[in-house]
């Protein structure tokens, strides 16, 4: 264990833990603790919103998947970069808006205020998939908070697992999205920074692209963009698999909630430029690294291929440089389960205890049911992470299409569709729900990424009831026209 890379961790976690302590007192209100005041720069924007989007899973997982996979894997990036774009053209001004007129400060709440939903199950119901979902996701990054701590100081992996959540618990429970949000900007910069730097240093080490195919071609890894081992039929459908991450996007509740925080519609134009540039060199960044490893490093399976950037770091850079560059692996893990985490709490404390338990409950013992939100979630995370046989990418597939197939045309037909009912968004959403896990238990997942029939079967269902049972309330209607001329002059 090198005393320097020991040093520069225990320096950031002291960064890291000085932010949440920062923003402590600065989170006075609900909508401070959990959206921020609505007062985000573009920089803090886009930063947060791509840093919580790419989690570990970008320089582990993705790399990862690359190295078994070769070059047909590059559809996932090539998914997610165009769902990244067109979730800030479509979703963000939008939602913004719609979520400042309903004042609304979670997505569930949206969902509620912006259909009328008298019964108040459309939030319910959508507070109870991100919980089951989140806590998911949120194990997926304490698993790769466990293989970095383990591979790095040869740490026992379940007490790597409990520090790294225990850190990540502390300046979440203190300062709330401010924290949050600031420290993602210091995170998302140090990511973007070690995903351009380490495949630039490595690359003629490597040996260049001669080395990587001829590694390919001696491993059987494919060269091509076309995938193997099946009819076009069969590959066409794994291209279609593959990019279908990007759907998800539209129903992340930790990315959307960034763009209701952001000061005014007019600061989205820049922030989505910078995001779009982040994510563009950050994606590409993953996949040079995974073709890479397949030149430096041989029999990396069971889940260490998802260390391939670990490897990388520990093997060729200096103790106090590799450790920055660690730190920054340890950054993209912390910037997504921070936002997970906060999300949760908001949907059991202000969807759940707020509304429906103690409607006379102050700010203040919202705020301190959602910090106890927090580390209830957190240690449920925690418990589902000690399993170190799952990889990186598994867990955030199931979860991240979770969220794509409950949420994403919920949240589309909300900003596009004026004729959609509470009824018909409700159906939708238990629809693509069912869906997706149905598909994924009966293990159809192989054939096609549970997401794509899931987000169909929701988008099917609100469009079939809205043939029967359309939008009749004028508030609703006129409350629709009006966001989009708010929209159209701004």
């Amino acid at each position: 264990m090198p005393a320097a890379t020991l040093i520069t961790f225990i320096a950031y976690f002291i960064a890291l833990l000085g932010i949440g302590f920062f923003f402590y007192r600065k989170s006075s209100n609900i909508e401070d603790y959990l959206l921020g005041g609505r007062g985000m720069g573009s920089w803090v924007t886009a930063l947060s919103a791509q840093a919580s989007d790419m989690s570990g899973w970008l320089l582990m997982g993705l790399p990862g998947a690359i190295y078994l996979g070769g070059m047909g894997k590059t559809w996932i990036a090539t998914g997610l970069f165009i769902g990244t774009v067109l979730n800030w053209k479509l979703v963000s001004a939008r939602l913004r808006v719609y979520t400042e007129i309903t004042n609304a400060i979670t997505l569930p709440c949206f969902f509620e205020a912006r259909f009328r939903d008298p019964t108040g199950l459309l939030r319910i119901v959508s507070a109870i998939i991100i919980l089951i979902f989140f806590a998911i996701y949120a194990s997926s990054g304490l698993v790769a908070t466990g293989k970095l701590f383990e591979s790095t100081f040869n740490v026992q992996y379940h007490l790597a697992v409990i520090i790294g959540g225990l850190v990540i618990i502390a300046y979440t429970f203190m300062g709330g999205f401010l924290a949050v949000c600031w420290t993602d900007l210091l995170q998302g910069a140090l990511m973007v920074f070690a995903i351009i730097i380490v495949p630039a240093l490595t690359y003629n080490t490597a040996g260049g692209v001669t080395a990587i195919r001829e590694a390919m071609e001696l491993k059987d890894i494919s060269t091509s963009l076309m995938p193997q081992g099946g009819t076009l039929a069969v590959c066409i459908c794994m291209i279609i698999s593959s990019m279908a991450w990007g759907l998800g996007y539209f129903g992340q509740p930790h990315i959307l909630v960034r763009f209701m925080s952001i000061k005014s519609v007019d600061k989205l134009g820049k922030s989505m430029a910078i995001a779009i540039i982040w994510v563009f060199l950050s994606l590409c960044g993953a996949v040079i690294i995974g073709l890479i490893g397949i030149a430096m490093y041989d029999d990396l399976t069971g889940g260490d291929q998802e260390k391939v950037f670990i490897f990388m770091i520990s093997d060729l850079f200096n103790p106090w440089f590799g450790g920055i560059l660690l730190a920054a692996i340890f950054s993209a893990i912390m910037s997504t389960i921070d936002s997970q985490l906060l999300v949760s709490s908001s949907a059991l404390s202000e969807d759940f205890y707020s509304k429906a338990i103690r409607k006379e409950a102050s700010e203040r013992e919202i705020i301190l049911v959602g910090r106890g939100c927090v580390v209830i979630i957190s240690i449920i995370a925690l418990v589902m992470a000690l399993d170190r046989n799952n990889t990186i990418l598994e867990i955030v597939s199931y979860a991240w299409g979770g969220f794509g197939a409950a949420f994403g045309p919920l949240v589309l037909f909300a900003l596009y569709s004026k004729k959609t009912t509470w009824q018909s968004a409700l159906a939708g959403m238990v629809t693509g729900t069912v869906v997706l896990v149905l598909w994924k238990q009966v293990g159809l997942s192989d054939k096609m990424y549970e997401i794509v029939p899931g987000f169909i079967a929701n988008c099917l269902t609100i469009s079939l009831i809205n043939l029967f049972l359309s939008q009749k309330d004028q508030t609703i209607l006129n409350e629709f026209d009006y966001v989009l001329t708010k929209i159209k002059n701004t």
